[in-house]
């Protein structure tokens, strides 16, 4: 089946078009060319380990899942679905917060979350005016569940970047067979990262941006949690990668041929296991942004910088305060590798009219190898 068979058989039944465009999805993100993640570089990012696969899904329970529009010239969107838990989220909730760095951005549903403190539905991110379509689906998709026959109010948390330069966004491509194949799609194990789902039409720092992830297993005198980061990258300032000004060497950041380079928004997912309560899941969603900072984020003024935060546990035995501290260190590792791995890992793309790099890997090796940031 080629790949825009899909878009030729728009008269199926519904359950068949979804069945479809989860075979499709999982075809285009196979035919991504491999690029290296951080760490096959050399890449150590801060003091904490790593969980097995260094990945959000590092979290049991939690499951990714995405679908990738390329069609045509210019459609080049998608949506990932972040599953806190395989079961109905609405009947079992987790606990969950919402921080904004900078409010210039649609977060639907984030205004309830931190009232309540709880995350009732998947966690979808997507295009900027896809948000309101992908939020409807969301919605239909919560109330067909077995279980919510009689719910009449549901909070589904979508976020959004804007991939108008390389898609054309006006046509609010994603719908709902886009999205629920997302969430049936969605899986434990090993996450597709660079420009899939939410980030296939994504900028960084003016190189390719896209979906990335990371996470840090603390010691177990720490109380060997697991929290794990996914990233959607579509922001820009100055880029440095373990300390080394890889932007400025490549003659590519803010300020210095172009002064939109920092334009755009990032949300970043912060998953753990350990037992957290919503208060100081705000508090750990906040430091992602010292997470952003590392990598050289610019926080610009159209920049919308979401963190959403939640927690798997169900345990009544919150975390204290004071042991919330490696915690704080574990997400600001995570988000900055998990930056780092969303750029490493995207492709060149064209789209829209406009062809965006991917960041290149022997320059960048270069320049890494010449600051001491890998050997």
């Amino acid at each position: 089946m080629s790949k825009s068979s899909y878009w030729q058989v728009g008269d199926l039944p519904h359950s068949l078009r979804v069945l479809i465009l989860c075979f499709l999805m999982v075809e285009l993100a196979g035919a991504q060319t491999a690029r290296p993640r951080a760490r096959d570089l050399g890449i150590k990012v801060g003091v904490l380990a790593p969980g097995p696969l260094n990945a959000i899904t590092d979290v049991d329970g939690v499951a990714v899942g995405h679908t990738t529009l390329v069609r045509g010239a210019a459609v080049r969107t998608g949506v990932t679905a972040i599953l806190p838990h395989p079961r109905n989220l609405f009947r079992e909730k987790v606990a969950g917060a919402v921080f904004v760095g900078n409010a210039f951005g649609k977060l639907a549903g984030s205004t309830q979350v931190n009232e309540l403190g709880e995350i009732e539905t998947p966690i979808l991110l997507t295009s900027t005016l896809n948000v309101w379509r992908v939020a409807d689906a969301l919605v239909d998709y919560m109330l067909a569940m077995p279980g919510n026959e009689n719910v009449q109010s549901i909070n589904p948390l979508v976020g959004e970047t804007n991939d108008g330069y390389l898609n054309d966004i006006r046509g609010r491509h994603v719908g709902r067979d886009e999205v629920f194949a997302a969430i049936r799609n969605a899986k434990p194990g090993p996450v597709d990262e660079g420009a899939v789902g939410a980030g296939t039409g994504t900028v960084a720092f003016g190189f390719k941006g896209g979906i990335g992830t990371s996470s840090r297993k603390l010691p177990e005198n720490l109380g060997g949690y697991a929290l794990g980061v996914l990233v959607q990258t579509n922001f820009g300032g100055i880029l440095t990668i373990a300390g080394a000004p890889v932007g400025q060497e490549l003659g590519r950041y803010y300020l210095h041929d172009e002064l939109d380079t920092a334009k755009g928004s990032v949300i970043v997912v912060v998953a753990t296991d350990a037992p957290v309560d919503a208060r100081n899941l705000k508090r750990l969603a906040a430091r992602t942004m010292m997470g952003l900072g590392r990598t050289g984020a610019a926080g610009n003024n159209g920049s919308g910088d979401y963190a959403i935060a939640f927690s798997t546990s169900r345990a009544t035995n919150f975390v204290t305060n004071d042991a919330m501290s490696p915690l704080f260190l574990a997400a600001i590792e995570a988000t900055e590798e998990a930056v780092y791995n969303s750029l490493l890992r995207a492709t060149t793309t064209t789209g829209n009219g406009h062809t965006v790099e991917a960041l290149p890997i022997d320059k960048t090796l270069e320049i890494l190898r010449r600051h001491g940031a890998v050997k």
